[in-house]
């Protein structure tokens, strides 16, 4: 794992990020999305009075806690909990699955500033598996 303290401007070499997965000129709201996640991973850092290596783990286990409020969620938006009946909406359960991906992208990024260039190549070879007319996504090019 790269520590984005200590990371060089050289890239390193990433086996989730193959050669072809450089940066690229991306669609501009695909790079807003990571000066984004680049910006909340600078407030964490500094706010964190933890050690690197436990503020690392504690971002991806971070996940768990996000994915649990979606669960808990479409439960509540479609009330199958009988004591709390239809507790949440389907717009609860969007705005938890976008915290997910928020939470995801931040953890991935505190594990390596090349995190746009892996998650890009990571699309590409998911998009190539795909049994369909979907064309893979092009280099650089985010999701929507």
């Amino acid at each position: 794992m790269s520590d984005p303290a200590t990371a060089s401007s050289e890239p390193a070499p990433d086996a989730n990020c193959p050669p072809s997965a450089a940066p690229s000129s991306a669609d501009p709201a695909d790079a807003a999305s990571w000066r984004t996640v680049e910006a909340l991973v600078g407030w964490l850092d500094r706010e964190s009075a933890l050690p690197k290596e436990q503020e690392r783990l504690l971002r991806v286990l971070k996940l768990s806690e996000e994915v649990g409020e979606a669960a808990q969620a479409v439960i509540g938006a479609t009330g199958q909990n009988p004591r709390k009946g239809h507790s949440h909406t389907w717009d609860d359960v969007h705005a938890e699955l976008c915290d997910v991906i928020v939470t995801a992208m931040v953890a991935l990024r505190t594990l390596t500033p090349e995190a746009r260039q892996v998650f890009e190549g990571h699309l590409r070879r998911i998009a190539e598996r795909v049994p369909s007319p979907l064309p893979p996504p092009a280099a650089g090019a985010g999701t929507e």
